[in-house]
């Protein structure tokens, strides 16, 4: 397994979703157990070459970091996200608009049902 396969997966673990089937996770499983979710996310981290240190903290001390790497999602920037990818942003420009890696926008919209696990990036 080559680590881009390894940051789908892990992706879609962290966002609450199989990978494979691509059903959410019912909400009483361990998957979705906020310190599963952060060590998830800290893994994706690391295998796209961040350092595996989570929270604001390390983005901060960090300048090769994003912003808001580390910072909870709020409603608001939940209905900006789904607002800009539904218009035909790409995750790039989704991750410079919010400040926040490509791992990170990538598993948010997984969560929040815009895009599938297994699909490819929108460049």
């Amino acid at each position: 397994m080559d680590s881009n396969t390894a940051v789908k997966i892990l992706s879609a673990l962290a966002a609450g979703v199989d990978p494979f089937s691509g059903a959410e996770f019912p909400r009483d499983s361990t998957l979705q157990h906020p310190d599963v979710v952060r060590a998830l996310y800290i893994a994706v981290m690391a295998l796209q070459g961040h350092a595996p240190d989570a929270g604001r903290k390390a983005a901060a001390r960090n300048p090769d970091q994003p912003g808001n790497a580390g910072a909870a999602w709020t409603e608001a920037e939940d209905l900006r996200l789904c607002e800009a990818f539904d218009a035909g942003k790409t995750e790039k420009e989704l991750a410079a608009l919010h400040e926040r890696t490509l791992g990170a926008i990538r598993a948010r919209l997984i969560r929040l049902g815009k895009l599938d696990a297994s699909a490819n990036l929108r460049d």
